[in-house]
């Protein structure tokens, strides 16, 4: 429901409620600490890119209530770009120093592009929908047949969560031209920047598509689409996008990035207690982040209805956040990228130990340190208490 005016916030308003919630927390946390910047080392300053979806929260609303600034960091506003390959070449290129990314990207950065990566942390957790037109009769992964499906990246969650639902049904997924035939048991996959999903939606250049929030919401609200599935009621609580640094960085100035990840960790305990201000403060009705109305985004914020999940009694958030990169999920998803459909030579994962790759590819040093100073991981989990920092990883299609 779109809130009325009288309850709206002003950006006056917001931010200093959000700062008044903030200092609630304690003292220590409203005090910023401007540092030397011999603190630093070489590195002053942190340059950030995002995609325009709600993965990105935590870097947004870090920038946003300012505990980037008072952490000591230089921050500009954060650059948004419109795809997937601009954000990957962008970050490649040293325009960005710390973004988020779909969680394959890093993958095949480090160990098919040797680009030296590092994963410091989970940025959300779910966050994503398989969508499909509200009249189109495609209710389960069995339905989609014979037809067109989008995903934002070969390297994607999407892709994987795709592909495992499609097989498990006995269907064959696909990479051809739009135009060519399909056999009954074939779904046509391809490429669609997330911008573009919802009105090729609408225009039917395609019968579903798989993504981050906010276009599920945007598709819902505004073109009368609806959800087929959403991802964290197929993968309890996975990953989708995690923050990533380059290892020279964390070599030549590891304060900066501690620093940046406690902002980050913030962030996230912030947007768990506060769903509804989160919403108004991405959206373009608040400061602007998101092009999208408060409208939309309060339903990303809120949680599901039962009746629209398979697994109610998993109690899990359309979004969740939870920063600790729990390896076994690392694990998981490169075996399941050993056995995705993608374009291009992957032949580097064929020999790729998913034990080693977890260990080289993620560093989780300053999560850690950030998790202990705010009172430890129980804070955004229910964790096994004598091993906090281990879960079983549960998936199911059905």
């Amino acid at each position: 429901m779109m809130p009325s005016d009288s309850n709206k916030l002003t950006r006056r308003q917001f931010l200093k409620t959000a700062a008044n919630t903030a200092c609630a927390a304690g003292a220590t946390a409203c005090s910023p600490l401007i540092l030397p910047s011999r603190v630093f080392g070489k590195q002053t300053s942190i340059k950030l890119g995002y995609l325009p979806i709600t993965d990105a929260t935590p870097l947004l609303v870090a920038h946003g209530l300012g505990y980037f600034a008072q952490e000591g960091l230089k921050v500009e506003r954060p650059v948004m770009v419109r795809s997937w390959k601009v954000l990957t070449e962008s970050f490649l290129a040293g325009k960005f120093n710390l973004t988020h990314m779909l969680f394959p990207i890093p993958v095949w950065m480090r160990f098919k592009q040797r680009m030296p990566v590092k994963v410091l942390a989970w940025d959300h957790t779910n966050g994503s929908a398989v969508t499909v037109r509200g009249d189109s009769g495609i209710n389960r992964f069995g339905d989609l047949g014979g037809t067109q499906v989008a995903v934002p990246s070969w390297y994607s969650m999407h892709n994987l969560l795709m592909q495992m639902g499609l097989k498990t049904q006995g269907l064959t997924p696909v990479i051809r031209p739009q135009s060519a035939p399909l056999a009954d048991h074939e779904v046509n996959l391809f490429i669609l920047p997330p911008p573009e999903m919802p009105t090729a939606l609408l225009g039917k250049k395609i019968d579903a598509f798989i993504v981050a929030d906010p276009f599920n919401a945007l598709a819902q609200v505004k073109f009368n689409a609806k959800i087929m599935r959403y991802s964290g009621d197929i993968w309890k609580n996975h990953p989708c996008c995690v923050i990533v640094t380059q290892e020279n960085l964390i070599r030549q100035s590891p304060a900066v990035v501690q620093k940046a990840t406690n902002a980050l960790v913030r962030a996230q305990a912030w947007c768990m207690k506060n769903p509804k201000e989160t919403a108004h403060l991405l959206s373009r009705d608040g400061e602007g982040y998101l092009p999208v109305p408060e409208e939309v985004l309060l339903k990303v914020f809120q949680a599901p209805a039962p009746q629209e999940l398979r697994h109610p009694e998993w109690a899990v958030s359309r979004i969740g956040f939870q920063p600790f990169p729990f390896p076994s999920a690392t694990r998981f998803i490169v075996d399941q990228m050993k056995q995705t459909l993608v374009e291009g030579n992957t032949d580097f994962l064929s020999g790729l130990d998913s034990g080693r790759a977890a260990a080289e590819l993620v560093d989780d040093t300053f999560v850690r340190k950030a998790l202990d100073d705010m009172g430890g991981i129980h804070k955004f989990c229910d964790c096994d208490t004598d091993k906090p920092f281990t879960r079983e990883e549960v998936v199911e299609i059905n």
